[in-house]
């Protein structure tokens, strides 16, 4: 009976308790440039300050706002960077201010909120859905990433590995 209590139990805590965000606050993966911009312009705490935080990439068209929070004394987060493709929200980066919260408790609330993470390195902690990648980097940054924009940039990029990165497959493989 006890085993069958405890493997109940483990099961239970593994599933998460609410589907992955698309986004933080006012800001939301698949918003376009300038739904963003208003949303920004009454979240004072992403810290936005009009079209002179958007810049566009020349080559392939792409926007991207960058904005800086720790500007105001409230917010719990720095610089921030919102990236579109295809004139979509597609990514949201979020620095967090390390003398208000630390990275143990994010990652705490991220598990107890969204279960254990699908992937975990010293690097980052992942949580994928079929619709958003979140991410919690070291330092302290949280990446929302809307996956099958990801997923088909990623498809779309016809880039082979390196020699270098073909060898440490090569190497990992035989471990």
């Amino acid at each position: 009976m006890k085993k069958l209590f405890a493997v109940f139990a483990f099961v239970f805590l593994c599933i998460p308790i609410f589907p992955l965000p698309n986004g933080y606050s006012s800001a939301k993966l698949g918003m376009d440039i300038d739904s963003l911009k208003e949303a920004l312009k009454k979240d004072h705490q992403f810290g936005y300050r009009g079209d002179r935080d958007v810049s566009l990439s020349p080559s392939d068209g792409q926007f991207l706002i960058e904005t800086d929070g720790s500007k105001f004394g409230f917010s719990f987060l720095g610089r921030c960077w919102f990236q579109f493709a295809n004139d979509k929200l597609y990514i949201i980066t979020l620095n967090l201010d390390q003398s208000k919260v630390d990275h143990y408790s994010v990652f705490a609330k991220l598990c107890e909120k969204y279960g254990n993470p699908d992937e975990l390195s010293p690097k980052k902690s992942v949580w994928r859905d079929g619709d958003v990648i979140l991410s919690l980097e070291k330092p302290l940054t949280l990446k929302y990433t809307d996956a099958k924009v990801f997923d088909s940039k990623k498809d779309s990029s016809n880039v082979e590995k390196t020699t270098a990165e073909k060898a440490r497959d090569e190497f990992l493989d035989s471990l």
